[in-house]
């Protein structure tokens, strides 16, 4: 089982712990935690990686910016 939950560090309270002992019951589970991310900002950040990708989106940006349909 995957799950991933998003919330904030003021709302870990027992009944989040509650939660997954539930959830997982006598499982052994592994808990990852990481700072979330706005995902539009992740995605065009992977996309920028590539100078090919990062062309064309630039271009893109810009024929839009100018009203040119490609």
């Amino acid at each position: 089982m995957y799950t991933i939950y998003k919330l904030r560090v003021a709302e870990l309270d027992e009944r989040f712990i509650d939660t997954l002992k539930h959830q997982f019951q006598d499982r052994e589970i592994e808990i990852v935690v990481s700072e979330a991310v706005d995902v539009a900002e992740d995605e065009t950040a992977y996309l920028l990686r590539s100078s090919a990708n990062r062309e064309r989106l630039l271009q893109a940006i810009e024929n839009v910016a100018q009203g040119r349909r490609v």
